[in-house]
């Protein structure tokens, strides 16, 4: 994030492989060490209801409590006293080289994240489940999604859904979206067996780590570039259109011969 070239002052510490692996750690050792399914769902509960809590009812010094807006949301407090180096979204909310006020990717967010995650693990115990018929399974998972984004629409009047500040309101509408994909998948791929349309993303899935990493670190556009700059160059507009799927193509099929060597790269 910037530390080799900027120095350690003005590099952005938080970052999407950060927020996953401590949400994750967090999230193991609460099933880990739980002593049942509704302990880790009252974990859960406990997670949601806490960052609600702090959010909406702990003032930030000079602007009050509630006020989830970019330089008033508690996140943004929380990362300006301790989290070093910049942060990376300004008072208007977007992205910024100098001047941050909060980081969608803070300390708080992940907290907040930690929630999300352990609807993960309790979505897996659902699957694992040898008691429940597979179309029970489904159902189940289905009824979830659709209860946590009514109660996250029943909320979000005076508590909003907002991705950026991590509230649990986002929370339990990406969960309960979240819910719904897997219980529809599960339904066509596991149960109805119709599975062969789904290889183009199990190449991608089975090293999404290693591809995003790869993003972050090669310049790829330059690499597109290229191999295909001579063809991009000129249609104009239209070249955009040919750099993405040239861009997109040559990722895959990198993926694609690792995963005919079987060479999966994990965490």
């Amino acid at each position: 994030n910037g530390i080799f070239r900027k120095g350690f002052a003005d590099a952005r510490y938080a970052s999407v492989l950060a927020q996953i692996g401590i949400a994750y750690f967090f999230a193991f050792v609460i099933v880990v060490f739980s002593k049942s399914f509704k302990t880790s769902l009252f974990w859960l509960i406990g997670i949601l209801a806490g960052i609600a809590c702090v959010q909406l009812f702990i003032p930030v010094p000079g602007i009050g409590a509630g006020i989830l807006t970019p330089e008033g949301c508690i996140n943004g407090y929380i990362d300006r006293l301790f989290l070093p180096g910049r942060l990376a979204y300004g008072p208007d909310a977007n992205m910024v080289a100098t001047g941050g006020v909060f980081d969608a990717l803070g300390l708080l967010c992940i907290v907040s994240a930690i929630g999300i995650t352990l609807m993960g693990t309790i979505a897996g115990n659902i699957l694992q489940r040898e008691s429940l018929t597979e179309y029970r399974k489904t159902g189940i998972l289905t009824v979830i999604g659709i209860a946590l984004i009514i109660v996250a629409l029943l909320f979000s009047p005076f508590y909003p859904i907002i991705k950026k500040c991590w509230t649990s309101t986002y929370n339990l509408l990406a969960g309960g979206i979240s819910f719904l994909l897997i219980a529809l998948f599960y339904l066509i791929i596991d149960i109805w067996h119709i599975q062969k349309w789904s290889f183009y993303f199990r190449v991608i899935g089975m090293n999404a780590i290693f591809i995003y990493l790869l993003n972050a670190i090669v310049p790829v556009d330059n690499v597109t570039d290229a191999f295909v700059g001579w063809i991009i160059n000129p249609l104009g507009d239209a070249g955009k259109l040919v750099h993405v799927a040239g861009y997109l193509a040559g990722e895959w099929l990198l993926l694609y011969y690792m995963y005919k060597k079987k060479i999966f790269i994990k965490v």
